[in-house]
């Protein structure tokens, strides 16, 4: 297998997964490297024609934008900047996300539109090779004059300065934090000397929003597919009735998405014993029969998120933008983030709403209806049985309930008003990681239900997948028979979740 992945043009979601799964390394195409240096090599002349100030380049920033800078002084205040807006707060950053960063902030700047140097770049890709992660903060970004404190701290390790991750001596696997200066020393690495817009292209942009975007959209992908499965496995476990799947009555309402959720379900089901058994309902509760309507719904709702998404991790967001075949540069607004703060409100609604049906049918399923014993145990009232995970599921579908508020619906006016509409996509962001974890959480305490109601369907079988998962499943969470500490069957079953993916594809 090539280890190396080659930068060149866009890049592809089954690209992103390729070299984040595969621990590939990356390395600029010849075309890339021409790229920056063309532009920066334009700037420098354009800078020693003199002329007019231009933005970010010898001037301050934000409301201090008319202050000019000496040429004497432009490497102090890009380093400045770094500086001055690496004051993040709040959590820890994931190491899988800070990669991300890395990986989209090499992307956008190899497009050759932002003026910095390749030594800049070559730096960064060594970071991202040598599993040299900057300590960043999920807490501080505006999501609108690009993800400037996030940004500010992925950044400052290429000056000597802020902290990093490192591999342990003692296990690859574990990382632990390190002055950046000591490691460039072990690495006989010297700092960057940042030159004249580098400091302004580093913090511009919206590698935060995005890799955290892009981070949803990869386990949306599996978690989208367990959804499906486990429904379908409620539907067996709660003799629930097949026609509200069948064909002909989505053909006459023929949302995609509500199209093919149906047809998954009636493909996993396929030749179920307890499907085609007699059953004694009409109908069941909507959260069985509109299963291809709520799912499919969200299903449609991933095509936006994902589009934009794509969008912008191949798209250049510093500002301003240089155009050497135009012979110009523009100051402009590619750095706000309202696309990806629309588009991540919505994934995070439709993400909870998943949260919201699979809770209903976990409440249908310990409800003591359709011969199920209350709370799914033998004994009941010995024995509380499946009770409180279903009260954990609602809390956490509550929860989500109240991250769903939109981020994208408030501004605050920041720089002195300069900056006086921002889209607040960086906490859009951090919430709809939380929304999707949380959704995680709720399809487990489902499937842990569904499996139990499963056993009390005997001797009949479900479909071949259906057992064959359960099979599995069997191993690493035995069927409950008494009470016992039920927090590890929770976690267990999101390990379980995350160790199989349920092949069943999403990208239309």
């Amino acid at each position: 297998m090539n280890k190396l992945y080659e930068i060149k043009g866009e890049l592809s979601i089954a690209d992103v997964q390729d070299i984040l799964y595969n621990k590939k390394r990356i390395k600029l195409s010849a075309e890339s490297k021409s790229l920056i240096e063309s532009c920066r090599n334009y700037l420098d002349e354009k800078m020693a024609k003199g002329g007019d100030p231009i933005y970010g380049v010898n001037t301050g920033f934000g409301s201090l934008c008319d202050t000019v800078i000496s040429n004497n002084d432009l490497q102090t205040l890009q380093e400045n900047l770094l500086r001055s807006h690496a004051c993040g707060a709040g959590e820890m950053v994931d190491l899988d996300i800070i990669k991300i960063m890395l990986l989209l902030k090499i992307q956008s700047l190899s497009y050759g539109n932002s003026g910095v140097s390749l030594a800049t770049v070559d730096r960064l890709i060594e970071f991202f090779n040598n599993d040299i992660y900057p300590v960043i903060y999920d807490q501080g970004s505006l999501g609108a004059s690009g993800d400037l404190a996030p940004l500010a701290h992925l950044a400052l390790p290429l000056i000597g300065e802020g902290m990093v991750w490192v591999q342990s001596d003692e296990n690859d696997d574990e990382f632990v934090m390190a002055e950046s200066q000591l490691v460039l020393n072990e690495l006989g690495w010297q700092p960057i000397k940042l030159q004249s817009k580098e400091g302004l292209a580093l913090i511009n942009g919206t590698q935060f929003m995005c890799a955290y975007g892009l981070y949803v959209l990869l386990q949306s992908k599996r978690i989208f597919g367990w959804a499906n499965f486990i429904a379908a496995t409620s539907i067996d476990a709660f003799d629930a009735r097949i026609e509200p799947f069948h064909a002909a009555l989505h053909q006459v309402r023929p949302h995609l998405g509500q199209t093919e959720t149906a047809k998954t379900i009636m493909e996993i089901l396929h030749n179920s014993e307890m499907t085609q058994a007699p059953k004694k309902q009409v109908q069941d509760p909507y959260s069985f029969r509109c299963i291809p309507q709520v799912h499919g719904a969200s299903f449609d709702a991933f095509a936006y998120f994902e589009k934009v998404v794509l969008t912008e991790m191949n798209s250049v967001t510093d500002n301003p933008n240089i155009f050497p075949d135009l012979d110009t540069i523009i100051s402009g607004g590619n750095f706000h983030g309202q696309p990806l703060a629309l588009a991540f409100d919505f994934w995070a609604i439709a993400l909870a709403e998943l949260g919201n049906i699979s809770e209903r049918r976990t409440f249908q399923l310990v409800s003591g209806l359709r011969h199920l014993p209350p709370f799914l145990i033998t004994t009941p009232g010995l024995n509380s049985g499946f009770m409180i995970p279903q009260y954990t599921a609602a809390s956490i579908v509550s929860q989500n309930k109240q991250l769903c508020t939109p981020a994208s619906v408030d501004s605050i006016v920041s720089s002195n008003g300069q900056e006086d509409h921002v889209s607040m996509g960086a906490n859009a962001a951090t919430k709809l990681l939380k929304i999707c974890k949380n959704l995680e959480t709720i399809l487990a305490i489902e499937y842990m239900n569904a499996a139990q109601a499963i056993e009390f369907r005997r001797p009949l079988k479900s479909a071949i997948l259906v057992e064959e998962e359960l099979s599995k499943y069997r191993s690493l969470v035995p069927r409950l028979e008494n009470d016992r500490y039920l927090y590890d069957d929770i976690q267990n079953t999101i390990e379980f979740m995350k160790s199989h993916t349920i092949e069943i594809n999403i990208t239309q």
